[in-house]
């Protein structure tokens, strides 16, 4: 399915922050600002809601850690039990280490796996260049012309406003 987008590159990231802000505050949807750096406070101009990453990583490092507790004691205490110098079968301080390691690994190979899955970074993935420059010395913006309240020309006049560079209309595949 193929989607119409308008595309606006700005020279200064403070012009990009208030155009973003401007247009997210007259209802329009955007997709996605491209910067060549970070550019703080740009999630907040695009309306941005938290991520539910850090949620990823503290689900996979809990299985990881409860799951290797649970697998030494299993093997330590039940399965195998051999009582060397009269020590505890089920002695947890013995057991912390491996299963912080094995939180430590599960937490961050999830977070790199969900990553790439929101993302959709997979194997054969073809990148999808808008912009040459977006990633070199301009500030992208991108917007979906797609949305019911949407006049270009309007829209250029308010981009205008915080000095745009150059405004093009791209298909999206």
């Amino acid at each position: 399915m193929s989607r119409r987008v308008l595309i606006a590159s700005f020279e200064h990231e403070q012009d990009v922050l208030k155009a973003t802000d401007e247009v997210r505050r007259r209802g329009l949807r955007i997709i996605d600002v491209f910067t060549p750096y970070p550019v703080h406070g740009i999630d907040r101009a695009m309306g941005l809601k938290p991520s539910k990453l850090t949620w990823v990583c503290f689900v996979c490092g809990l299985v990881g850690a409860v799951g290797m507790l649970c697998f030494q004691h299993w093997a330590n205490a039940v399965s195998w039990p051999i009582d060397i110098g009269g020590k505890p079968w089920n002695s947890l301080p013995a057991e912390l280490p491996v299963g912080f390691e094995m939180m430590v690994l599960l937490a961050g190979f999830g977070s790199v796996f969900a990553l790439f899955a929101v993302c959709r970074l997979f194997p054969g993935a073809k990148p999808k260049n808008l912009m040459p420059r977006a990633t070199d010395d301009r500030f992208v913006l991108v917007l979906d012309q797609d949305a019911a309240p949407f006049d270009i020309q309007q829209l250029e006049t308010l981009l205008a406003d915080h000095d745009v560079v150059t405004v093009e209309e791209q298909v999206l595949d």
